[in-house]
């Protein structure tokens, strides 16, 4: 192998690997002077002149003239006579600069030095990527499906970039098929080996935070503030924001006319419920909205122990606390505080569900009372389809219970 096609079988590396014509050399000069320094000792006495342009590569080695007898160091020192017969004139004392043809240095050095250039290259691309990936976590990147794993998806970019979308990192609705592009945030890059590992996630609150400042342009110039953002994905979220202008409605203008503005976020994440809440720092008031839909009569702060108190009328208290709880869950991650419903005006006529559980068995009120309903009158209120939505009980389940229910009050 000459010059020429060691060059040649770089050249179709460097169009693929997009590597700039400073980097191609000093890649090549490395790699042939790792080369030279294993095969002759040293590489401090060699000139390696590159011109990747145009396939050439040219290697000198520079020896001082020696008496025949006096040359101890084959590799920076050369015998007059073998001078001369590069030269006829040279003398003791004089440089030589000799050329040293590629394929002259043993087709094993070839081999080894064709891998260590391929080995260069790819840990050039491999951290280029990586420094790329690393700049742009927490920003929002498009890929499209190339292969669908049990549990992963793996994606292409538009540079043939791998990226893996794990199946926790992915919305509960998500459905891929091969070829579609998917949106989500750059979370983790790392590297493994060789290989950079990007990890691409749809579940992250900054995914949801990225969407905003995509979609309100007012958000994306600086007018609005998002405060904080939690979510459970592809079930609800809650979103606090602030408006720097007194002028500018900060929530309205994230709903837009209805719903308008929010709807293509809310689409991307599988239908996900997403309040939007207006920020304060005034606590009771930032817990009252955090609350919504339900209406909050009134709230008590333990700062101390960053608790809160939140008294509801008894029909708004399983409106405060959300179908599995995830309304008061969100609320609580929203505001810091860990939030604790009280009903008010619980008539005497009513009976907590705990009382039932020589009847109920308890898994079944948990379950109850994660959607709010903690009274029999409670759960009376509602018809077995509305229970259903709001639990994971089966209608003969529900339908039980109503019964046991009932016949207490008929009594």
């Amino acid at each position: 192998m000459n010059s020429l096609e060691l060059i040649d079988s770089f050249s179709e590396f460097k169009s693929d690997k997009l590597i700039n014509r400073e980097t191609l050399m000093a890649i090549l000069e490395e790699v042939f002077r790792n080369t030279l320094k294993k095969k002759y000792g040293s590489d401090d006495n060699f000139d390696i002149i590159i011109n990747p342009d145009k396939g050439d590569l040219q290697i000198f080695r520079n020896r001082v003239v020696v008496e025949d007898d006096n040359v101890t160091d084959d590799n920076k020192e050369i015998a007059l006579s073998v001078a001369r017969k590069i030269e006829p004139d040279f003398e003791v004392g004089e440089d030589v600069s000799e050329e040293i043809k590629i394929d002259k240095l043993g087709r094993r050095t070839i081999l080894a030095l064709r891998q260590n250039l391929i080995a260069k290259i790819h840990e050039y691309d491999s951290m280029n990527i990586y420094q790329r990936f690393k700049d742009i976590i927490g920003q929002i990147h498009v890929a499209e499906i190339h292969h669908i794993r049990h549990k992963a998806v793996i994606l292409l970019d538009d540079e043939g970039n791998e990226i893996i979308l794990p199946k926790e990192k992915q919305i509960p609705s998500d459905f891929f098929k091969k070829g579609e592009h998917v949106r989500g945030i750059i979370e983790t890059v790392e590297l493994k080996g060789a290989k950079p590992t990007i990890i691409m996630s749809r579940t992250s609150p900054l995914f949801l935070e990225r969407l905003f400042e995509q979609e309100i342009p007012e958000i994306a110039e600086g007018l609005i503030t998002i405060n904080k953002v939690v979510r459970v994905p592809g079930e609800k979220a809650k979103v606090a924001v602030d408006s720097i202008d007194e002028r500018i409605d900060a929530v309205g203008a994230c709903v837009g006319v209805r719903g308008g503005r929010i709807h293509g976020i809310v689409r991307e994440l599988g239908n996900e419920n997403i309040d939007v809440i207006s920020f304060t720092n005034n606590t009771q008031l930032l817990i009252t909205r955090a609350l919504a839909p339900a209406h909050v009569n009134s709230v008590t702060i333990n700062e101390e122990e960053k608790r809160a108190d939140v008294f509801l009328a008894n029909e708004e208290v399983s409106k405060a606390i959300g179908k599995s709880g995830y309304n008061i869950r969100l609320a609580s991650q929203l505001t810091g505080y860990e939030i604790d419903v009280y009903r008010e005006g619980l008539t005497d006529e009513d009976i907590e569900l705990t009382e039932f559980d020589d009847e109920i068995e308890s898994w079944v009120i948990e379950e109850l009372q994660k959607a709010g309903l903690d009274t029999a009158k409670s759960v009376l209120e509602l018809t077995p389809e509305e229970l259903m939505n709001r639990t994971d009980l089966e209608e003969e389940t529900i339908s039980e219970v109503q019964r046991i229910l009932k016949a207490e009050f008929e009594e």
